[in-house]
Formats: structure tokens, sequence, C-alpha cells
């Protein structure tokens, strides 16, 4: 759940690095649902070769080698050295042979063209600095007639994980409305608009859907805040600017706000997302 960002956005990544390889068991859980949603639409099985971009702290990369067997083989990138090694490690910790690792970013493929049968990015497009330059990267990598699978974040507003957090931040900290085409969460929020990127770069078989699930982890809501302000980088600049005393008041607030998601003092959201899936031409 990594990006590829301009390089002052890349340096935030790595200063998100060590938050998101801390929780990197936690988050593997959350979006478990999402990853295999993800697998049954790319139609990934045994045997075959899958390249991941922007695989982040090694999700869902480890899943998809621990399905196709000894006989496939799987190529886990993304563009912070932190993040590969953290996978890099869960994959040595669990023993797969069938997985290798490399620092890159989407728009510059260190591949051959036509090398590998399906191409997933998890939470990662949205990121990308030049989305259509990394869509043709991606593409060309992919072999003919095989698939391209991609899952972001459907609206913020059906999204309580996202903007309850967002509505108690809004109350201290004004934010200018954001670009819908830069770089952001939500950029591919919109059924269709990624579609239409992967089209025009000349994917064929091109569609969308949303995919609703939980998202559960056996977190409390002050753990919920505390994983959120830690693994954001807007959350933790926001906050550095303000007194402690403020910065507890949130606390306080965030937790009011997400009390209702938290049965059993364990976290449960309804999520929906966007999964895009299409296909390279034979």
């Amino acid at each position: 759940m990594s990006s590829e960002k301009p390089v002052e956005m890349l340096d935030c990544w790595r200063d998100n690095a060590k938050y998101w390889t801390g929780y990197s068991d936690t988050i593997a859980g959350m979006f478990a649902p999402l990853t295999e949603a993800m697998i049954r639409r790319a139609g990934i099985h045994e045997g075959q070769s899958v390249i991941d971009v922007a695989g982040g702290a090694g999700e869902p990369s480890l899943t998809i080698a621990e399905r196709i067997g000894p006989d496939g083989s799987v190529m886990c990138t993304d563009a912070i050295s932190e993040m590969v090694e953290a996978a890099r490690r869960e994959a040595n910790r669990r023993g797969l042979k069938n997985v290798q690792f490399r620092q890159c970013t989407a728009d510059s493929l260190p591949f051959a063209d036509n090398s590998f049968d399906a191409l997933v990015c998890r939470l990662g497009v949205m990121f990308f600095r030049d989305s259509p330059r990394s869509m043709r990267e991606m593409l060309r990598v992919v072999k003919p007639g095989g698939s391209l699978t991609f899952a972001v974040w459907y609206k913020s507003d059906v999204n309580p994980f996202c903007y309850l957090v967002s509505g108690v931040m809004d109350q201290h900290v004004k934010a200018p409305a954001p670009d819908v085409d830069a770089p952001n969460a939500f950029r591919f929020a919109e059924p269709g608009k990624l579609a239409e990127v992967m089209s025009r770069a000349g994917a064929t078989d091109v569609r969308d859907e949303i995919v609703s699930f939980d998202l559960e982890a056996p977190l409390s809501a002050l753990e919920f805040w505390t994983m959120r302000s830690q693994t954001s980088d807007t959350l933790r600049e926001k906050l550095a600017k303000l007194p402690a005393a403020e910065q507890a008041q949130i606390a306080a607030e965030v937790e009011q706000a997400v009390k209702a998601y938290f049965p059993n003092d364990r976290m449960k959201f309804p999520t929906q997302m966007l999964i895009a899936t299409g296909k390279k031409r034979n």
C-alpha cells in the first residue's frame, strides 16, 4: 500500500515507512478482503508470473505468492527501499521462495516487455505522479492477453474510516480544497475515472466495480487513532503544529466520533473500494 510520487512526496513516504512496517500485520489483516477480491477478479492461479506494483511492506505480493505455488513467481516492487526490505523480511519469515523484490517506480519498471501474466496494484495508483505514463509502462511489462487489476478508495463520504477523522481535523486545522487530479487517496474515487486512464493507455475489456467489505482489526478506538495519526504524513504534519492540549482534545474527539464502529472494543468499519480491471491487447 505504498506509492510513486515526486521527490518531496517520496520523502514523506520514506518517513511513513517505519510506521507502515510497524503496523504491517494489522494492515495486512485489514485489507485481506480487498486482496481476495483482487485475486478473484484478476483470475490469478497457480503457475502464473505476477508483478505487484507499489507493494509496500509485502501485500498483496505475499498472499499471491502463497496461492500460485512453486511453479509461479511474484515480483514485489515499491519506490521505497525500507518498504521493499520489510517485504523481503516477511517473505523470509514465511519461507516463501517464489517471490522477488525490486525498488522501482511505476513509471520506470526495470523489466522486459511482456514479462508477466498479471499485474496488481492495491491502493497505490492514485499516488502515481504521472498516471498515464505509469499506466503505459505497466501495460508494457504485461504479456499480451494478461490482466491488470487496481484497487482504489471509493468516495470518502461513504467510508467512515476516512471521513470521521477528517471531520474532526477540519474543526481544528482548516485545509484548502484538494486538487481532484493531484496525487491523493481519492484521486480515482469517481467510477470510470481510472478506467478511462487504463483505456487511453491501451488496455481492453476495462471495467470497474464497487467492492464492499468490513475493515476490521483488533484495535480499540484509541489504538485506531494512534495508528491513523502515525501512518498519515498529513495528520502527523498537522498535529505537530498544535499544542499538546489540542492534540489530546483531537484524540478524545476522534474516539467519540468513531465509537459506534468499535463493538466489543474491536474496529469494524463498513468500507467501499473500487476495483478496476483490464487486459493487454493480444
